[in-house]
């Protein structure tokens, strides 16, 4: 749905007569501005009598703006009077940046299935109150979207942000193309075109934008199911020595002899702990998934499996300084940065890294028995923290900071005997054998600490947080391990767990099981 297009309703026209009202929601730095002076400029080239007025929201990144226009045919006698914002069940067409500005606007009563064609882009801008969620907190878009079905007398929905930048523009041409391919203005679409032409501005790629949104929403329908496919089927092989080919299909192999319900997740799990580390590592991998596999049922539809093979992943891909500094040196972050800020070959641009590492971080980088070691010393490690725990920017452009980052990046061979690692290891087997111990007499709850591994994520402080976090949810199983309803126990234990930073909720939820255990 997200990158597909959703029309329905039929054609409709404004009278001549009557005013026409339009509200835009746009995000800052999405043109939103830009696009109600086109609409503007398009009125007025045509006759029309037209205000726009904005309302602004509390931040650029926090809160959209709305821009409200009003128009209507100029005719004999007096002008007609127009409001300043828009107010409920009274806009004809509804524009929207954003799926999220789509649901606010539909909320707040703008979308009305007697009156209001809605045109959105599905893409997703995340807000502030989704991003400082600790879990997913990535509000229901099939929920707008369903919304938007139901309530809007016609509908156009499709990326257009993917769109306008692949045409090198902003998603307000996209937009104001979808607007024209809406048909619901009485404007041709050479009018819109000359409109963008007029304004001087990145006219060329403003122009391929407004054809790409034109187009979308005017394309024919396939109603045809696309089956999923299976992602071991045709799996392409990467590009690599001979023998690291042969060990690499082997591995595969052994993923195809795996039930086809946990084939393609155990398929991404290799994949990423390969990227991390190597081979080697993923045959660890592999041994472990199997090792879960063997105690679990097809009755259960191998939910354990499942559950295990991504958090085993994720687990033996942990994140910690020589992964950071790998990513930071990567190739293709550096293009990704240069093309969000819109930077060509000729501009010359300056990337500065906002380091504050700890005596936990440096220490973790050492030999297990020697890092272990330190770490029992409060004195040592005092005095690491004193040499080390002080904000720092490097500029990773330059040759000084990148060569440092490119040769910690680099340390991937000496990851494994590090103390990091040997930590990791001991958790990891701690955990596994925790779920385990479950079986199987208890199959939901060795699920449900299988899943609780999801809350240890990052490094640094946020690893540390996650971790207690963990060791909570654990403690609170202990409790109510015996229960019938352990396992929703746990669950809603890891759910409050990630409502917030400070662990006020997991803190309030153990102790409602400490009152009746």
């Amino acid at each position: 749905m997200k990158d597909s297009l959703t029309s329905f309703g039929q054609e409709i026209h404004p009278e001549g007569d009557q005013i026409l009202k339009i509200a835009v929601l746009a995000v800052g730095g999405q043109g939103g501005g830009v696009l109600t002076g086109w609409i503007e400029a398009l009125a007025r080239n045509h006759g029309y009598l037209c205000q726009a007025t904005s309302v602004a929201g509390v931040a650029q990144r926090t809160g959209a703006t709305i821009y409200y226009i009003e128009m209507a045919k100029q005719k004999n006698g007096p002008d007609p009077v127009f409001a300043l914002a828009p107010a409920s069940g009274d806009i004809d067409i509804l524009i929207a940046s954003e799926l999220m500005e789509a649901g606010r606007a539909i909320m707040r009563g703008f979308v009305t299935p007697d009156r209001t064609t809605l045109i959105a882009s599905t893409h997703r801008a995340l807000a502030v109150s989704e991003k400082i969620v600790p879990g997913d907190g990535i509000a229901n878009s099939d929920e707008v979207q369903a919304a938007a079905k139901l309530l809007s007398k016609k509908l156009f929905m499709t990326d257009l942000e993917k769109l306008a930048v692949e045409s090198g523009s902003v998603i307000s041409a996209s937009l104001f193309g979808a607007l024209a391919g809406a048909n619901v203005l009485p404007f041709e679409r050479s009018s819109f075109e000359s409109t963008i032409k007029s304004s001087g501005k990145s006219v060329k790629a403003s122009l391929e934008a407004f054809n790409a949104g034109y187009l979308a929403v005017n394309a024919p329908q396939s109603t045809t199911a696309v089956p999923k496919e299976n992602k071991i089927t045709g799996v392409q092989t990467p590009s690599g020595p001979a023998s690291s080919l042969k060990k690499w299909n082997g591995l595969v192999e052994k993923i195809r002899l795996m039930p086809d319900e946990v084939s393609e997740i155990v398929f991404l799990g290799l994949r990423k702990v390969v990227e991390f580390q190597d081979l080697d590592y993923g045959q660890d991998y592999i041994s472990k998934v199997n090792s879960i596999l063997s105690k679990d049922t097809k009755e259960k539809k191998f939910l354990l499996t499942i559950a295990a093979a991504k958090h085993i992943a994720n687990a033996m891909s942990y994140d910690d300084i020589i992964r950071v500094a790998d990513e930071k040196t990567k190739t293709h972050r550096y293009h990704r940065i240069r093309k969000e800020m819109g930077a060509d070959d000729q501009t010359v641009m300056h990337l500065t890294e906002f380091l504050h590492p700890r005596a936990e971080e440096l220490v973790s980088l050492l030999p297990a028995r020697l890092g272990l070691k330190i770490e029992n010393s409060p004195k040592w490690m005092a005095r690491i923290d004193s040499w080390v725990n002080r904000g720092r920017r490097w500029r990773s452009d330059g040759i000084i900071a990148f060569t440092i980052l490119y040769l910690v990046g680099g340390l991937k061979r000496w990851r494994l005997k590090t103390r990091r690692h040997a930590v990791e290891v001991e958790h990891q087997r701690l955990w596994l054998e925790c779920a385990c111990s479950y079986l199987p007499g208890n199959y939901d709850m060795a699920v449900e600490i299988i899943k609780t591994r999801r809350l240890i994520k990052g490094y640094s402080d946020t690893h540390a947080r996650g971790k207690s976090k963990f060791d909570l949810v654990l403690e609170g199983a202990k409790m109510v391990a015996d229960r019938e309803d352990g396992a929703v126990w746990v669950r809603r234990l890891r759910e409050a767990a990630l409502q917030d930073e400070e662990g006020d909720a997991l803190s309030g939820a153990l102790e409602t099981i400490r009152t009746f255990v």
